[in-house]
């Protein structure tokens, strides 16, 4: 794993205190923010930093730029694999779900694949109405396994059916019908709309937020501790697979 305490390149995810609220930004635009090892384990370890503050009451998840997450790092899949990998994300979405601190997740732009997973997993996800979400998996020969676990839970049947299969991409409105996210606001809103969302949050008592969570989250963590395994089993068997391999290889070729 590597340990970005003594690895001198520049910090992939940012991390800052403000009165109660923790913020945490992701800012590798040159990789679109991919979940990349690097990335995760930077970002378990604000997460982590958050959790253990006494004076946060809240925790919100943003990005520098117009791509909140682009999801797996396909460059690291196609020449690593995803056994590893697979199984980190689903321990980032279930430590999401199970900070004593409420989650909100802002988003601006673009959210694919495995970065809708994060949205899903936090308490409260806010986005514009024009950003854009696709769970892409299904056009590279994949499937959205490990997110699923919080995808599914928070998204209407139909609408996770639609999605997945289809893997088009469609927008923060259209994610706020399907139970996705919270609420989809006017982009020049989204400032507002967060930061008062979070002072909100901010006012409860510390036993309150944790206890009122844990009751909310039960059954999300449950399926995650009930599946986890096995869809990260999943993950890593179809990425390894030479039709998604071909896809991905050529997805990559495309790109440069």
């Amino acid at each position: 794993m590597i340990d970005a305490a003594t690895d001198p390149s520049p910090e992939l995810v940012h991390y800052a205190v403000d009165g109660a609220v923790a913020t945490i930004t992701l800012d590798n635009p040159a990789n679109r923010n991919a979940l990349s090892r690097r990335l995760v384990t930077e970002l378990f370890a604000r997460l982590e930093r958050a959790g253990a503050d006494d004076d946060v009451r809240v925790v919100l998840v943003e990005s520098s730029g117009k791509v909140f997450c682009s999801g797996a790092d396909l460059s690291e899949a196609t020449t690593e694999g995803m056994e590893v990998g697979a199984r980190r994300i689903v321990d980032l979405q279930r430590l999401i779900a199970t900070l004593d601190k409420p989650v909100v997740t802002k988003n601006l732009g673009a959210v694919r694949a495995g970065g809708i997973g994060i949205v899903a997993a936090a308490d409260i996800a806010i986005s514009a109405d024009d950003a854009t979400f696709a769970l892409t998996e299904v056009k590279l020969g994949l499937a959205a396994a490990i997110i699923s676990l919080t995808v599914h839970h928070r998204m209407n049947p139909r609408a996770a059916a639609l999605t997945t299969l289809g893997g088009e991409v469609f927008t923060g409105a259209e994610a706020a019908a399907y139970g996705l996210v919270t609420k989809a606001v006017p982009a020049d809103r989204l400032d507002e709309e967060v930061a008062a969302t979070c002072a909100s949050l901010a006012t409860g008592a510390a036993q309150g937020l944790r206890e009122s969570k844990r009751i909310l989250n039960r059954d999300l963590v449950a399926g995650i501790d009930a599946l986890g395994d096995e869809m990260a089993t999943t993950s890593a068997r179809l990425f390894a697979s030479d039709e998604a391999r071909e896809a991905m290889t050529a997805f990559l070729s495309r790109k440069k």
